[in-house]
Formats: structure tokens, C-alpha cells, sequence
């Protein structure tokens, strides 16, 4: 009996504090492109995103709105469940760590550590962020304005004094270097691997766990005066969703560990040290990647409130279509590194990409089956060549290359590995020329076409984790049933000559930038 291929994959739960922005949809969107994959490619997958819904700045953002914490962030959640329907993210779970479920893993997870010696009663002084929701020692912080000082983020930090729960984080310093140097891939991309091990080579303190000074959060077992750290309570979410602390559970022994969290590179050391330490002091396996991605500017200038220059991912969607957005997001970038978004480059892709390349080739081809095949797939009738087999082989080759390159979440290379056969594909037209072969050998001619139509099957199949509304409608115009689409039909599930075809339809429309105000 085969064994079941699975694969769970978190998004960070989102903080509410605020309304979604381009870096709240890049995150997910590269986590629904992975999820999306491996189902086409026969895993059971866990897909999982969320809101993080306790902390002080949640509870400041609330005051300030004039409504209670819980309010608050029943209203503020929603508009990352909308954000997933707008993007059609496929997220087989939301978690709220607000909901009873938490609530009962995070306690349970707490009374675990402290059971077994890895948390104590101490007393907490230093520097915090509200911001970050992070502790920072005096060596890490910066001169700011009016005598303040800055996080490494750019937050300002406030003293704090008060009685705090401690886990012995110093304890694992040499447990967690021993962890990196057993699974390299733990932390991608490398440079950020780097950073980690450095952090943890300089020496661990332990962390404070716990706080007295304000009360949004949820409540320390047995001493209520004391609520859990945010990142503690966050961080457990990914094994709340999988049912902990039932350890024993068909969903707990199916997906845990997790196979990737995705975050942002400003929260990859509460990923990377805090939590592997957390999971590892309560008897649980790290998960098998922290992936790190960069950010985002816009046109040049670095995203903030105050310069009013958020990118509202909806507002991008309206104007140029879900699946340009989609394409653009995973294809501009290196996926880790930190990307601009401009107006002038997400024109340049939909038409240079996606209206020439592949939307021209899909409409040039299925055009001319239409004219000149009878509207039906056409018959090669043993007219194939060599021409032919290197073009198919150059395509049936994508498959194990996107394997590879989605596995390390190199999505611009995986994308750029099915652009090298569209392009391809477009000088195969232009060399074989089959509206001249129709008049000089019309049999040559079916078998270029059923070569070309064959070819774009196979990139509809592979363009569906990236553009799932545009692929379906390639492959739809190719009669591909419903039940051939993933990739145990990329080979096996070749065109049929005959089958009827609809009238061609074009997918990617130009995108004329004047029309949208917008210099090209």
C-alpha cells in the first residue's frame, strides 16, 4: 500500500491592528501557490493561515477605536478572511487565537513547560517594543528622537519593570545549533540561516514569557495576574490547528511537524529560535523549514501609514485582473529577496508576458485549429518530427524542474522554467509556420498544431497553482475534463485527436496604460 504523501503549510497569523496590505497578500498568496501544487500533485495537504488577535498593541489599537479588545478584533479579522476569497486562496483552515481551541492548546502547552522545569518566576527588566512585540537588549538598540531609542526595526522601545514568567531559552543554545547543523535546510533563504545561527552563537537569555502590565491576552494557568507573551501564545497556533494537545489525533500524526511556515524576514527569530526551543522543550519536533521572504517598496519608497503609500491588494486586483497580480507577485522577484512594485513593471508583465507570450500563443493556436482542423484536436497521422519530439520533450521536462524549484519556494525560477517552453512554443509556431503548411502539406500541418495544443495543455496544468481562473480556461478550451488536471495526467492524459474544442477565447487581454492613468 502506497503511503499517503502529505503536506502542512502555514501563512503567520496575521496581527489585527490593522487593515491587510500587499505583504499580507504576498505571504499567503506564495503559501496558496505551494498548497495549490502539491494537491495537482497528489499530497494531502494543510493549508493554514490566521489572525493573531491578543498583545498590547492589539489592545491599544482597540482603545484608541473605542471598542473592547474582543470587538475589535471580531471586526479586524474579517478583513483578512476577505482578503482570502478576494485573492481565492485555498487555505483548508483560519485560525483566531481568540477561539476556545487556543485558548485550551496554549494553556496546555504552558502547563507542559512548567511541569517539566522549563519555565520559572522571576522578575523582568528591560527594553520592550509594543510595536514588535519583542524584548531587545541595550547592545541592539539605537539612539532615536528626543532622547528615545529604536529597535534594530525602527520601533521605539519603552523600560519595563515587573514580575515575569522566564523560559530557559540559555538552555537550548547549544540544542538549537546542534538542530541547524542537522537539517540545513531548516532556514531558507541561507543568508538568512546566517543571520539565525550568529544570533544564537552570541549567547541566549532566557525570555520572558509572560506580563503583568496589561491584561489582552490569554491568562497564565493558575496565576491570572500574569497573561501569556504574545509570541508564545501566537507561535502555538500552528499546533492548535492540527489539534494539540491531542497528540494522538489522526490530524496531529498526519501533519505535525509542519513542512514550511512561511513569515516575513522581521519575524523569522521568533520562528527560528524561540519556537523550535518552545516545541522541543515540550517533547514536540521542530517543524522542517522557516522560509523568509523580503518586502515590499512602492515605486522606490518604503511602505508605511505616514507616507500614505500602503498597497491595498484589492484596489490591485480591480484594476488589473487576479491573475496578473498573482503572476506579478511570484515572478518579479527572486522569492527572499526584499522587491519594489511599480505600475510601469506590472504593465510590462501583463502584456509582455502574459497578453504576448502565453496569451498570444494559446489564441494563435487555437485559432488556427479552429479555421483549419474543423474546431477538433488535431490528428498528427504519423507526420511528427524531430522539431516535434524536442519541444514535447522540453515540455514534459517543466514537471520534475517545478518540483524542484517549489520545494526550496523558488517561484520566479519555476515560473521562469514554464516561460523558457512558451517561448519555445511561440518560435516553434514561427519556424514550422502551419498556416503555410496548410496549403503545402496540410497532415505536417495537423501534427505542428496537436504538437503546439499538446504543449499548451501541459502549461495550463502547471500554470494552475500561480493562475487557477486563467489555467482553467486554457484548459477548458482544450476539452481537458475536470478529472485530468493534476500532474498524474501531465503525461498520461495527452490530447486526444477529435475532440471537439469550443471557439477560442482570448485570456490575457492587453492592458492599455493610459486608459488607467498610468505612464507606460
Amino acid at each position: 500500500m502506497a503511503v499517503e504523501k502529505t503536506y502542512y503549510i502555514t501563512t503567520p497569523i496575521y496581527y489585527v491592528n490593522d487593515v491587510p496590505h500587499i505583504g499580507h497578500a504576498y505571504t499567503t498568496l506564495a503559501c496558496d501557490v505551494l498548497a495549490r501544487f502539491k494537491r495537482l500533485d497528489g499530497y494531502r495537504v494543510h493549508f493554514l493561515t490566521g489572525t493573531d488577535e491578543h498583545g498590547q498593541k492589539v489592545e491599544k489599537a482597540a482603545e484608541a477605536a473605542g471598542i473592547p479588545p474582543k470587538a475589535f478584533t471580531d471586526k479586524v479579522s474579517v478583513n483578512f478572511r476577505e482578503l482570502a476569497e478576494a485573492m481565492k486562496f485555498s487555505n483548508d483552515d483560519f485560525i483566531r487565537t481568540t477561539e476556545d481551541r487556543h485558548l485550551r492548546s496554549v494553556q496546555a502547552i504552558w502547563k507542559k513547560l512548567l511541569d517539566d522545569g522549563h519555565i520559572y518566576l522571576g522578575s523582568y527588566a528591560g527594553w520592550y517594543a509594543v510595536r514588535d512585540e519583542a524584548f531587545y537588549t541595550e547592545t541592539e538598540l539605537k539612539d532615536g528622537p528626543n532622547g528615545t531609542k529604536t529597535a534594530p526595526s525602527g520601533a521605539t522601545v519603552e523600560w519595563v519593570e515587573e514580575p515575569s514568567y522566564f523560559f530557559r531559552l540559555s538552555a537550548w543554545q547549544d540544542r538549537l545549533l546542534e538542530f541547524y547543523d542537522r537539517n540545513p535546510g531548516f532556514i531558507l533563504p541561507e543568508s538568512r540561516r546566517n543571520e539565525v545561527v550568529s544570533f544564537v552563537r552570541s549567547g541566549l537569555r532566557d525570555l520572558s514569557v509572560s506580563r503583568t502590565t496589561f491584561k489582552w491576552g490569554v491568562p497564565v494557568p493558575g496565576d491570572d495576574a500574569h497573561i501569556m507573551y504574545v509570541w508564545l501564545d501566537a507561535l502555538t497556533n500552528y499546533i492548535t490547528a492540527v489539534g494539540y494537545p491531542d497528540t494522538q489525533s489522526e490530524i496531529f500524526r498526519t501533519f505535525w511537524p509542519a513542512d514550511l511556515h512561511m513569515v516575513g524576514k522581521d519575524i523569522l527569530r521568533f520562528h527560528a529560535v524561540y519556537w523550535p526551543a518552545f516545541l522541543m522543550a515540550a517533547g514536540l519536533e521542530p517543524p522542517r523549514r522557516v522560509f523568509a521572504h523580503g518586502w515590499w517598496t512602492n515605486e522606490g519608497q518604503k511602505i508605511s501609514k505616514s507616507l500614505g503609500n500602503v498597497i491595498e491588494p484589492r484596489g490591485l486586483v480591480e484594476k488589473y485582473g487576479l491573475d496578473p497580480v498573482r503572476y506579478f507577485l511570484m515572478r518579479e522577484v527572486p522569492f527572499g529577496n526584499d522587491g519594489d512594485f511599480s505600475h510601469r513593471a506590472m504593465i510590462n508583465r501583463l502584456n509582455g508576458d502574459l497578453a504576448n507570450d502565453i496569451g498570444n500563443l494559446c489564441q494563435r493556436v487555437l485559432s488556427m485549429i479552429a479555421k483549419n482542423c474543423d474546431g477538433r484536436v488535431p490528428d498528427p497521422e504519423g507526420k511528427e518530427g524531430p522539431t516535434d519530439a524536442a519541444l514535447l520533450a522540453r515540455a514534459a521536462a517543466m514537471l520534475p524542474k517545478l518540483r524542484e524549484e517549489l520545494d526550496t519556494q523558488s517561484f520566479h525560477n519555476a515560473l521562469g522554467t514554464i516561460w523558457d517552453v512558451i517561448g519555445e512554443a511561440n518560435r516553434y509556431v514561427d519556424s514550422e509556420a502551419p498556416w503555410a503548411l496548410r496549403k503545402t502539406d496540410p497532415a505536417r500541418m495537423g501534427a505542428v498544431l496537436y504538437t503546439l495544443a499538446e504543449t499548451i495543455r501541459q502549461i495550463g496544468l502547471l500554470v494552475q497553482p500561480f493562475m487557477p481562473d486563467a489555467a482553467s480556461r486554457i484548459l477548458d478550451q482544450l476539452s481537458v475534463p475536470r478529472n485530468a488536471r493534476d500532474t498524474a495526467a501531465y503525461t498520461a492524459g495527452r490530447l486526444v485527436p477529435g475532440t471537439a474544442l469550443p471557439k477560442p477565447e482570448g485570456v490575457f487581454p492587453r492592458f492599455v496604460a493610459e486608459e488607467a492613468g498610468e505612464g507606460a
